[in-house]
């Protein structure tokens, strides 16, 4: 089926290549952006909601959280080295599960960052 078609490494190198984008951020720059995106707003303004709901318990759910979030990291580090091509989830995806699959996780990530930019809107505000 035409949806279920995978684009081979070779071919996602070999267009990556083609459109030559630099690489101009090393590990200290792409840590610290991480480190950024995940102390926001809400680390901040949603304690207390959170400590109401936890109570206590809330530093145990922050660790829990911090772990899963190592290891989503991790797995994320190892994927971008077998693929080192720009594009995230949707290239990984599309190279090993498949075009309508890939097509569903880039919009998925599009919705994800507009409900993430809409939570810190209301955060700020």
């Amino acid at each position: 089926m035409k949806f279920e078609r995978v684009k081979p490494l070779d071919a996602i190198l070999a267009a990556a290549e083609e459109k030559s984008l630099k690489r101009t951020l090393g590990w200290f720059q792409l840590t610290l952006f991480g480190i950024g995106c995940v102390i926001g707003t809400g680390i901040f303004a949603l304690t207390a909601a959170g400590a109401q709901k936890a109570g206590p318990g809330l530093m145990l759910a922050f660790a829990i959280a911090g772990g899963i979030c190592i290891v989503a990291a991790l797995c994320y580090a190892e994927i971008a080295a077998m693929i080192p091509v720009a594009g995230s989830a949707y290239t990984y995806t599309y190279s090993v599960m498949g075009e309508l699959l890939a097509w569903t996780v880039g919009w998925a990530l599009v919705l994800e960052y507009a409900v993430a930019a809409s939570a810190v809107a209301v955060t700020w505000s």
